[in-house]
């Protein structure tokens, strides 16, 4: 019997070079599958209390399932902006609408031998109560930063998310030092 993949799979993405031009089309499945260079956004989401949205993904997702992450996002859709993935996936994946824009940080080039993506990362305030899309989220909580850096070593993390997680983390530390 043949796997199924989700319909996200079919969602239609702008390939990119390593200078982040787009240089085609393809289908997120297509995508991941052959490894082209797409678009991700990574939105950091803190309460109003400074604490950070922290979950654990689902186990039907495409990629890194089951696998805790402390940001939001996803993919950047043909023809979408950074800056409108990151406001449309922070809404979907914390079931909240309102959110004031999300602030650009930085970018980064993501390459593994199995992915490759350019990563733009967002920081946005968020008043709970959250509604987590359930297929999106299998668990949820806001924990404080001393907390999350005490998970990091225990839980399994996204991988890609953890490597925004330490950029911004040395990000944060060259603006306060420079």
């Amino acid at each position: 019997m043949t796997e199924q993949l989700p319909r996200s799979a079919d969602e239609l993405l702008d390939i990119v070079d390593e200078y982040d031009r787009v240089v085609g089309q393809a289908p997120r499945g297509e995508a991941y599958a052959r490894r082209l260079r797409h678009r991700c956004v990574f939105v950091l989401a803190r309460n109003p209390a400074g604490r950070i949205f922290v979950h654990r993904r689902t186990a039907e997702k495409l990629v890194f399932p089951s696998r805790y992450d402390m940001f939001v996002g996803g993919v950047v859709g043909a023809g979408e902006s950074y800056d409108e993935a990151a406001l449309r996936e922070a809404e979907e994946e914390l079931g909240v609408s309102g959110l004031p824009a999300p602030v650009p940080l930085f970018t980064f080039l993501y390459e593994t031998p199995e992915h490759t993506w350019w990563s733009a990362v967002y920081e946005v305030r968020c008043t709970p109560p959250v509604e987590p899309q359930p297929e999106e989220v299998a668990w949820h909580t806001f924990l404080g930063e001393e907390e999350l850096h005490r998970r990091l070593a225990e839980w399994a993390w996204v991988p890609d998310g953890l490597e925004a997680y330490h950029r911004l983390l040395a990000w944060r530390r060259e603006r306060t030092e420079g």
